[in-house]
């Protein structure tokens, strides 16, 4: 029985085609929608983001003469904009992805890393023209850790607004607070109050809905379980832990999903404490391609809930990683059904 492949020995090529082809909801949005969203009784704030973004998708359903008149200005109606902003497991992603599905026409959907990659690898103008032929834009995990993505996107927003492209996104963080903690925000306020400008913002109260009346994260499987449970799988991977971090430095986070292509489980054998912060963000990304696939996870070592140390846990970003957190537990505890 031949023994499953790592992705520690797979390195994928992405094609900028392939890049811009890829800008649709991951398969597990792949077929929401706003009916399949389910509000928490006692969190009217996700009832109203329901009704707001059915709003905003009922005024952006317009033929060719209204987006003619509409690349004249901002809609009467509102803003170019919308903004979902909440805590991590509230459905913005959902939501997001029911937007897409619900509107007409040309769209595309990524996250907000992938919308950088596109611009590095087209350069911006090339970017700005391939996505100005949108009628709707959705960009997902909005989050700027450096001073140049605050610029870069500022400007490239700004762009598409201007040539009449509708745009909605989701954050953990309010507008006029990105970058707060991670760099000297103040010194580039005026791009962000740009980017503020741009959307109408609805908050979304809730707990995560991924953990609402779950126990807490699995305990870790033994290695025996992973390599039993997956031996044999062609679509499994089983990867020691240190190996598959030090690969990921080799492979650029935008080709972290072409990473996971055709697999349908993945093993991680002794799972260790991540102290390291440019680790720790790329785990972050690996999660959410994970999670976006729906891919189980079956992990030795730790409890997927240690991951990432105290201090990390308490500084500027902290958010993305109880976002992983989130993921891979929800994750792990699928990969723990498949040994049941």
């Amino acid at each position: 029985m031949s023994e499953p492949r790592a992705l520690a020995e797979r390195n994928p090529q992405v094609s900028v085609q392939q890049m811009v082809d890829e800008l649709i909801p991951p398969p597990r949005f792949s077929a929401v929608s706003f009916s399949s969203y389910i509000p928490a009784p006692d969190q009217p704030s996700q009832v109203a983001a329901v009704r707001a973004l059915e709003a905003f998708a009922s005024r952006n359903t317009r033929g060719p003469e209204k987006k003619r008149l509409f690349k004249r200005g901002a809609p009467p109606e509102g803003r170019a904009g919308i903004y979902l902003d909440g805590g991590f497991g509230v459905g913005k992603t959902h939501l997001l992805a029911s937007l897409w599905h619900a509107v007409p026409g040309r769209k595309r959907f990524g996250t907000f890393v992938e919308y950088t990659n596109l611009v590095g690898a087209l350069g911006f103008r090339t970017a700005v023209e391939a996505l100005s032929h949108n009628d709707l834009v959705c960009i997902d995990e909005f989050e700027l850790d450096d001073p140049g993505d605050t610029v870069l996107m500022s400007t490239l927003l700004g762009e598409l607004v201007k040539a009449g492209v509708s745009l909605a996104a989701t954050s953990n963080t309010l507008p006029d607070k990105l970058g707060e903690g991670r760099f000297a925000a103040e010194d580039f306020l005026r791009e962000i109050q740009g980017l503020s400008a741009h959307f109408d913002v609805f908050r979304i109260e809730g707990e995560d809905y991924r953990h609402r009346g779950l126990p807490d994260a699995p305990q870790p499987l033994s290695n025996q379980q992973i390599k039993s449970v997956l031996a044999g799988n062609t679509l499994a991977t089983i990867d020691e832990f240190a190996k598959l971090e030090q690969h990921l430095i080799s492979v650029h986070p935008s080709r972290y999903g072409s990473l996971l292509n055709g697999v349908a489980a993945v093993g991680f054998m002794n799972v260790e404490p991540v102290t390291d912060q440019a680790t720790a963000l790329r785990l972050v990304v690996l999660a959410d391609r994970l999670y976006d696939r729906d891919i189980p996870v079956l992990a030795s070592g730790i409890k997927l809930d240690e991951l990432f140390s105290a201090e990390m846990l308490k500084g500027g970003y902290r958010k993305k990683y109880f976002r992983a957190i989130s993921r891979l537990v929800a994750l792990a505890r699928e990969g723990t059904a498949l040994v049941g």
